[in-house]
């Protein structure tokens, strides 16, 4: 319990999928920044529609506000973020279903990974690039991907019907002793 309140029944669930998601994101990058040696050798073409690019991004999710590099917005975005997974965090404790406690323990493993990064290197490492028939999607990582499809997640699951709760008069009723 927590203040009066139950935690929810699914934090392991959520604190696994942040751990997965964070594991995976730094190796990613310790592999393509130490083992392929992306920062020297630039891009690498995977597929007709997938290369491998380095990019040092200054900003936050596909390179949104992506600044000239100074350590001070570093810092603040470094900040913000950890902001943002302390209420995940809390949001996290309360989750009821096993789909939000995944999704938010994906948007926190990304964000911590991202995080990472900022403390390490000043920028994130970012290096999927996705293209094809002259369209080219923003580069990214696999923390992004992480936070992009657990906001998806929350969205399907907010727009999801439910039961709505009987009314109080049918719990009454329903009781050992009632009408």
């Amino acid at each position: 319990m927590m203040h009066g309140r139950p935690m929810g029944r699914h934090v392991g669930l959520g604190a696994l999928m942040a751990a997965i998601v964070l594991v995976a994101d730094q190796a990613s990058k310790y592999w393509v920044v130490n083992g392929l040696d992306l920062p020297e050798r630039g891009s690498v073409m995977l597929l007709p529609v997938l290369n491998l690019t380095m990019v040092r991004n200054y900003g936050i999710t596909f390179g949104l506000f992506n600044g000239d590099g100074g350590g001070m917005g570093s810092i603040i975005l470094g900040v913000l973020a950890l902001a943002v997974v302390t209420a995940l965090g809390l949001w996290l404790r309360r989750a009821e279903s096993k789909l939000v406690a995944a999704a938010l323990g994906a948007i926190i493993g990304g964000a911590i990974g991202n995080v990472v990064d900022r403390v390490r290197f000043g920028f994130v490492v970012d290096f999927i690039h996705a293209h094809a028939w002259g369209w080219s999607w923003y580069v990214f990582n696999v923390a992004d991907a992480a936070i992009v499809c657990g906001v998806a997640a929350l969205l399907l699951d907010g727009m999801r019907t439910r039961r709505p709760d009987k009314p109080e008069t049918d719990k009454l009723a329903a009781e050992p002793g009632g009408r």
